[in-house]
């Protein structure tokens, strides 16, 4: 008669007397006791005649089923949440910053609108070889490794592949701050890798 003593010793822990676990344990695993009916409970711990003793063994056996059945369901909740929150463009296990109530909508300007958007301010100059260009340079800096410019990077390249090596350096980052008092300014950065 071979006794299993992890599945013994948890029994007798769980409040079943030692020789109703012996008698429970012998060929079987944890598993296969909680599947076994009233019946067979009875027949094998020989408490056919003592029902009061009978209900305690079977009340702690199914709280046995009743506990690992609720942890399991909790796994699926929680998969189901995180299966919900794929939906949002952030990296891995990071704070999106602009989630952030205080933080201003930050936007990258798409570089053929980056005249216009700087039109107000008279942004163009004449190069040395007399060509118009966008003197980009004036504008204040906002560094690459910002938070804000960081999750703007990371949701950008979640949606456009091939993407070539820095293509964010010298982009205009469009800041729009609201204010119940004061209404919505706007300003632009440069991204910069460096200060």
């Amino acid at each position: 008669m071979a006794v299993k003593s992890s599945t013994k010793k948890r029994l007798i822990e769980l409040g079943i007397a030692e020789d109703h676990a012996i008698a429970l344990a012998t060929d079987a695993n944890l598993d296969a006791i909680r599947r076994m009916t009233r019946e067979e409970v009875a027949k094998r711990t020989d408490l056919v005649d003592d029902q009061t003793e009978l209900d305690r063994v079977m009340a702690i056996i199914e709280e046995q089923s009743k506990s690992r059945r609720r942890s399991s369901s909790s796994s699926v909740t929680l998969t189901r949440a995180a299966a919900l929150l794929e939906d949002i463009p952030e990296g891995n296990d990071r704070f999106n910053v602009l989630n952030h109530i205080l933080v201003p909508h930050h936007e990258l300007v798409e570089i053929e609108k980056e005249t216009e958007e700087l039109s107000p301010w008279n942004m163009m100059r004449t190069d040395q070889e007399g060509n118009q260009r966008l003197a980009k340079e004036l504008l204040p800096k906002i560094l690459i490794t910002d938070p804000a410019v960081q999750a703007i990077k990371e949701a950008t390249e979640l949606q456009t592949e091939d993407l070539p090596a820095g293509w964010l350096a010298n982009r205009i980052l469009k800041i729009v701050r609201h204010s119940p008092s004061a209404g919505s300014s706007v300003a632009y950065r440069l991204i910069v890798e460096s200060a």
